[in-house]
């Protein structure tokens, strides 16, 4: 391993994996070094898939860290843009640093590399324009806003398999790659940045380890997704880096038979829904809907355990699932969403013993908890086993919970049966962001030669627009050093 990199780029999700990629593309840049804490793909399994229970894998776990991040155990969905929109309506800000119609290109580049490495042709939401149009007006008649994008479904074990072949393919090219291992800090002189100091990521604590090696490089990539935004909010903090503060998404995953949302699954595959209701007129959406999908548990840091969704190519359960979510911006003198969202998530998980928890929506209204046995006798049968029945409401906000509840009756009335009181919510769901890190409009954050990519620093959101933020970086850089 060399001392001295072109590039070293922090972190091996969707950003850091596609800015290697395109790094090779380019020839520009020639010793390129990723870091990442967790495996690598093919060494990434689950022990949820055999036991039923959630281990809580140390040092990390296998579903959030690792080459590609959480994308190799996600759904895997590709949301892409309709040509005729003058917007990007979701995936969070790379188009306002580079502007709508050149992130419509990125994104249309960056779809042609997923397609060469193996992702399915085939696009959902593109032939039932009629159908979802009548969607869309019941949605507005009901202040909610229906996205209309195409996607591409990679499926959960076919991510796993795609990214095996991005890792070998930057592999075979040159790029060098450490695993298992965390960076525990950058080093900074005079305001530029000068390397990294890494160690093994099975010391978990800073204060267990003290043979830091350093690595040097002019250039380094925060492109640690949101499972790095804890740990961003720290180096950002000791470093003093400019930063805004940001958002937390908090909120459930919604779980109800597959009959209910036939239209939305045939027509589109996923439904995002926006809307601002009740009295606080906080932002709410659908994130992740998995058609005949199964409910899942990742863990992050402290062992918080936070409830996620897949969905398979080949294996299909009869429920489909999503994830409700409330935005939380926070004002002064209150500037810590994430501590915000891990208090939620530690309460819910004592609710649970250390596990997530699932209720039924009809005793939320009864003002009761659920009782295992009734979950048993429920006609939505859970697909996430380990969940424990309980009581949400003990633990989410009374402003969250109510927004939750209006969303889920006004969504009743654009897809009959969604506010069924046998459907089921699981909790915590909570999307970490960073306090948005400042950059300018090459990416560098107020310390030189420092940037920050991907959903970790608050910048994009979801597994396109990450990888569209890693290739736009690339070029960056390559034209900085040409």
């Amino acid at each position: 391993m060399n001392k001295k990199y072109d590039v070293i780029v922090v972190g091996a999700g969707p950003g850091g994996v596609f800015l290697a990629y395109e790094l090779i593309q380019k020839k520009k840049l020639k010793n390129i070094l990723l870091i990442e804490q967790g495996k690598k793909v093919e060494d990434r399994v689950c022990p949820i898939e055999k036991g039923g229970i959630c281990p809580k894998c140390k040092p990390f776990c296998n579903i959030t860290s690792g080459f590609s991040g959480a994308g190799a155990f996600s759904d895997g969905k590709l949301s892409l843009y309709n040509p005729d929109d003058d917007e990007i309506h979701i995936g969070g800000d790379l188009h306002r640093y580079i502007g709508v119609e050149e992130t419509k290109k990125l994104i249309d580049y960056t779809d042609k590399v997923y397609l060469d490495f193996g992702a399915d042709t085939q696009l959902e939401g593109t032939k039932f324009k009629k159908e979802v149009k009548e969607i869309y007006n019941k949605a507005k008649r009901e202040n909610i806003t229906l996205i209309d994008i195409p996607i591409r479904h990679l499926g959960t074990e076919k991510s796993h398999e795609l990214y095996g072949r991005i890792e070998h393919y930057l592999l075979d090219n040159g790029i060098e790659m450490l695993f298992e291992t965390k960076v525990a800090d950058i080093i900074v002189e005079d305001k530029k940045v000068k390397g990294v100091k890494i160690k093994p990521a099975k010391y978990e604590q800073d204060e267990e380890f003290d043979d830091f090696e350093e690595i040097m490089a002019d250039n380094v990539v925060l492109a640690v997704g949101r499972k790095g935004a804890n740990w961003l909010v720290n180096l950002c903090n000791k470093h003093e880096i400019k930063t805004e503060t940001g958002i937390v998404d908090i909120g459930i995953r919604y779980e109800l038979p597959d009959e209910i949302m036939k239209d939305i699954n045939k027509y589109m595959y996923e439904g995002k829904f926006i809307g601002r209701v009740g009295p606080f007129k906080d932002k709410v959406r659908t994130f992740c809907q998995n058609p005949s999908g199964f409910v899942s548990t990742e863990v992050y840091d402290n062992d918080i355990a936070l409830v996620n969704g897949h969905s398979y190519k080949e294996k299909k359960s009869t429920n489909t699932n999503l994830a409700i979510l409330v935005s939380h911006r926070f004002n002064y003198p209150f500037n810590k969403p994430i501590e915000y969202g891990r208090n939620v998530a530690k309460n819910l998980n004592e609710l649970g013993a250390g596990n997530i928890v699932v209720q039924r929506l009809g005793d939320i209204y009864r003002g009761k908890r659920t009782w295992e046995e009734e979950l048993k006798n429920n006609k939505v049968v859970p697909t996430l086993k380990s969940a424990v029945a309980g009581d949400i409401t003990f633990a989410l906000g009374y402003r969250t919970m109510t927004a939750i509840l209006e969303f889920i009756r006004a969504l009743d009335k654009v897809v009959e049966g969604f506010a069924n009181p046998e459907n089921l919510l699981y909790g915590p769901e909570i999307k970490f962001y960073s306090n948005q890190i400042v950059i300018d409009e090459n990416f560098e954050t107020s310390i030189k030669g420092l940037y920050s990519i991907g959903d970790g620093g608050g910048m994009t959101r979801g597994l396109m627009m990450a990888s569209c933020s890693g290739i736009q970086m690339a070029r960056i850089l390559s034209n900085k050093n040409s």
